[in-house]
């Protein structure tokens, strides 16, 4: 199948080559991997994602990385753009922010560990140790993915692409489509059950326009940006873990929506687990600009 041309712009009702039009209705940032993060009205694509994302993460003494799930507190800790470049991050604690350096390379050098991959980082600054340690009530570091080196997804689901990560779990781009929230929020109310919103799956892309969950049976999503075009394949499908139940506002975990989720999300193509969005891969585009609004086209999976 030919693909959609991304040059032009994309109508809806003049596709005949079985491909979904879409519209980039969000784009979310998560500077701190498993804290709080943002919507931004445009982010550049970088070799791992979305620049800016999750290039920082807490670890423990041993050099393990820390999430929600051991400290559902993370969820409270809130990045906030500097106007200079980098992050602030607000704690609720009447202190002022951490302001985290955009760019560190000084600092500690570290080997840290996420989920079986060990990379090198750098902790640049004590203050943001220590004031972190004592909130959190264990000792942890704040590290900065370090330049220079390649953290690539498995090769069994990106095939012969080399796919690069900073410290997200392990692909570059979580993708999910609005109708998907729209439908776990029907199912919850069915159930009695309060909605939830899009924070507790933490994509970075999120799209209208198309049914729910079709982001499932689509291979590759082409968008058009004044940049030209960028393309990102979907490769695996999201598994779910307990930290969607965690209530963003206020840090306190629940059962729901994962009771809610299991019913009719369990996915054959990763064992049975409870998925929710696509992880996706970059295939072109790198240092190219989405912003809300585009328009794209997303191929069919045969």
């Amino acid at each position: 199948m030919p693909f959609p041309d991304t040059s032009a712009p994309f109508d809806a009702d003049d596709a005949d080559d079985g491909s979904s039009a879409f519209t980039v209705a969000a784009l979310h940032l998560h500077p701190v991997k498993s804290c709080a993060g943002l919507s931004v009205p445009e982010a550049r694509l970088a070799a791992t994602g979305l620049a800016g994302d999750r290039e920082w993460m807490l670890v423990d003494a041993a050099g393990e990385f820390v999430s929600q799930r051991e400290h559902p507190r993370m969820a409270l800790i809130r990045p906030r753009p500097q106007p200079g470049g980098g992050w602030a991050l607000a704690l609720p604690d009447a202190q002022a922010p951490l302001a985290l350096a955009p760019s560190p390379e000084s600092g500690d050098r570290l080997r840290v560990r996420i989920w079986d991959d060990e990379v090198d980082a750098r902790a640049p600054s004590p203050e943001a140790d220590r004031r972190l340690s004592a909130w959190l009530g264990e000792p942890v570091r704040l590290v900065h993915f370090a330049a220079g080196q390649r953290r690539l997804s498995s090769r069994k689901w990106t095939g012969d692409l080399e796919a690069e990560n900073a410290f997200s779990d392990g692909y570059p781009v979580l993708v999910v489509s609005e109708a998907a929230l729209d439908e776990l929020n029907r199912r919850l109310a069915a159930r009695g059950a309060a909605p939830v919103t899009m924070q507790r799956f933490r994509p970075n892309l999120v799209l209208a326009g198309l049914d729910a969950h079709a982001e499932d049976h689509l291979d590759e999503l082409h968008i058009a940006t004044p940049d030209g075009p960028v393309v990102l394949r979907l490769v695996k499908p999201c598994p779910r873990c307990p930290i969607p139940n965690i209530d963003p506002d206020s840090a306190v975990p629940g059962h729901e929506p994962g009771d809610t989720l299991a019913g009719y999300r369990a996915d054959p193509r990763v064992g049975g687990a409870i998925t929710f969005g696509m992880n996706a891969v970059i295939v072109e585009g790198v240092g190219r600009r989405l912003a809300v609004g585009q328009g794209g086209r997303g191929t069919v999976r045969f």
